[in-house]
């Protein structure tokens, strides 16, 4: 069995206009949730055994809060530039070059291609997942490469405010 955990970067900050939006950082709100995310993860014994985010800088740095609760070295962060701004079959893609030896992933990203992966993969019926939103699937399978449309289950949506955050 399979086991994928989306997480979508924390929020971020629009106060420097000059910023590209792969180089705009968390704000205050962001800081604060991703601790929080993922001590609800370590609190029900979920903690992935490897981490790949998006090198954007508000999905590193999502990525290295929950790192650092785990007690994972930063450095142990994979990075994939394929996350970036990609849609439905991009991730696809990539989830499925995993190498199989992990049975459990968490990737750091990006809306609207993690809620449409989502829903795309599994029997969620996800709206929006909203910054710092995790959505955990399980598929039963023992190799990342048969992760296909519709063959993962929903075992948990969360967020940090429930389901009633932006």
């Amino acid at each position: 069995m399979k086991q994928l955990i989306l997480i979508r970067h924390g929020k971020s900050d629009w106060g420097n206009s000059h910023l590209s939006d792969f180089d705009r950082p968390l704000n205050a709100r962001g800081h604060r949730n991703a601790p929080e995310m993922a001590q609800r993860i370590l609190d029900k014994d979920q903690v992935p055994q490897l981490l790949v985010s998006s090198p954007a800088l508000r999905a590193f740095t999502t990525a290295k809060h929950f790192a650092q609760v785990w007690q994972i070295p930063a450095d142990q962060i994979k990075t994939e530039m394929g996350i970036y701004n990609a849609n439905v079959i991009a991730l696809l893609k990539i989830i499925n070059t995993f190498d199989n030896q992990y049975d459990s992933i968490a990737v750091f990203g990006h809306n609207p291609g993690f809620t449409d992966l989502a829903n795309y993969i599994s029997d969620a019926d996800i709206y929006n997942l909203p910054t710092c939103g995790i959505v955990s699937l399980t598929f039963y399978t023992e190799d990342w490469a048969e992760i296909s449309i519709g063959n993962g289950t929903l075992l948990d949506f969360d967020t940090p405010k429930g389901l009633s955050e932006d």
